[in-house]
């Protein structure tokens, strides 16, 4: 089987003018060959190592620098400037820690280290100075301030859980949404909820949470189990994704003793997943008594507001008709008094005129000519109805007609006497 050539990087410095024994290398060459194969390994390039801390120093540059002692053995690690941002004032030697990161060879020192990415508490001590720490931070953020606080929709029409797919916290807010809310969605979006892993998995199902369309309540929960397993509930990440999602957020974490920092920051937080589903979930039986006593006090309110409006209405028509009436018996009042003065006004003018036609028609019959036939004078009229006004104008044998006030008669003209 042939053996697998080894390339040598060309920027390695060379052992000038000193030639090389068959078979032998540099110890550049060992170094690289070393840091090559624990670097092609998957076991070391994501680990998490349980042990003491020791030498725990913060250099001016930024980085962090410890030992991980185990019972027989010890490992040099470095915590960059870029993840140390995380790490508060907590870290102790002598604390019992589990640090997340990669092994890699530091080729200037000839030793193996562990390249740390981040480090958690394990012991009560350090968990204790971790959480409190944080708490303080986040306090002095305002994420725990009730103000910020969101209330529970009383209908979701959709909810997330977030929790193991495979746990009892699942079940049991199954079990709960089917009895109380058959008819409301649920989406669960699993995530590890104890371990390493699990803040980085339950932080990333909150933001998918937050983004499913349709959803309006989380539930984030997890079965009962031993106070050491909340460590993930009071994770950074955990309560920043938490308050960051967009609609309220329900915990049951499952640990009535103790309340994890997910609890403080949550919108509304129960001891256990089925009370957790209980807030979320309303009772469909509650709900159908609320509506009938809704229906039943609504139909009371309505029957009693008819009513006052009905004699609100009753009362304002009798005072309509009263003010009708009395406004009817003035209108009355002064129509009389305007026919009377009308009536006053035709009787005078009548009188006025009436003696005006009196004295007119004195004045016509004084002119009238048959005012002068009653008197005894006669119009006398030719043949053709012309008034003679002469006896020049007649001749003997001549027909005339004589009228009196009373009447005419026919003559014949036998002597037509001129006087001077």
């Amino acid at each position: 089987m042939m053996r697998r050539p080894i390339v040598i990087p060309s920027n390695l410095p060379a052992s000038a003018g000193r030639p090389k024994a068959p078979g032998t290398q540099t110890v550049d060459e060992l170094s690289l060959r070393i840091k090559e194969a624990i670097a092609n390994a998957p076991a070391l390039r994501n680990v998490a190592v349980r042990g003491e801390l020791q030498n725990f120093k913060r250099h001016t540059s930024g980085h962090v620098y410890f030992t991980l002692m185990g019972n027989e053995s010890r490992i040099s690690a470095v915590l960059f400037r870029s993840n140390a941002g995380g790490i508060l004032e907590w870290p102790k030697d002598g604390d019992e820690v589990v640090v997340t990161g990669s092994v890699d060879v530091y080729p200037k020192g000839g030793a193996y280290q562990l390249y740390a990415t981040r480090i958690l508490p394990i012991g009560q001590g350090a968990i204790a100075r971790a959480k409190a720490e944080l708490r303080g931070m986040l306090e002095r953020e305002g994420l725990f301030d009730v103000r910020h606080k969101r209330r529970v929709p009383v209908f979701p029409a959709k909810v997330a859980v977030v929790t193991s797919p495979t746990g009892a916290a699942v079940r049991d807010i199954l079990k709960v949404s089917g009895l109380r809310a058959p008819f409301i969605d649920i989406v669960v979006l699993p995530a590890l909820v104890q371990g390493v892993d699990a803040p980085a998995q339950v932080a990333g199902a909150l933001g998918a949470a937050g983004r499913m369309a349709g959803v309006e309540c989380v539930i984030l929960a997890r079965g009962g189990g031993a106070r050491d397993d909340l460590s993930p509930f009071d994770d950074e990440r955990v309560v920043r994704a938490l308050r960051s999602c967009p609609v309220p957020v329900v915990t049951g974490i499952g640990h009535e003793i103790d309340s994890s920092l997910a609890d403080l920051a949550a919108d509304a937080s129960l001891p256990t997943p089925s009370a957790a589903a209980e807030k979320v979930f309303p009772d469909s039986g509650e709900l159908r008594a609320f509506l009938r006593h809704a229906a039943r006090a609504l139909s009371a309110d309505a029957s009693r507001t008819s009513e006052r409006q009905r004699r609100t209405l009753e009362r304002a028509c009798d005072r309509l008709a009263a003010i009708t009436l009395r406004r009817a018996d003035a209108f009355e009042n002064a129509l009389k008094d305007a026919l009377g003065s009308l009536r006053y006004e035709i009787a005078e003018n009548l009188s006025r005129r009436e003696a005006s036609l009196a004295v007119a028609a004195a004045s016509l019959d004084a002119l009238s000519p048959l005012a002068a036939l009653r008197r005894g004078y006669a119009i006398c009229r030719d043949e053709r109805g012309g008034v003679v006004r002469s006896a020049a104008a007649l001749c003997n044998g001549e027909k005339i007609t004589v009228q009196f006030s009373d009447g005419h008669i026919g003559a014949e003209v036998t002597e037509a006497l001129r006087t001077g």
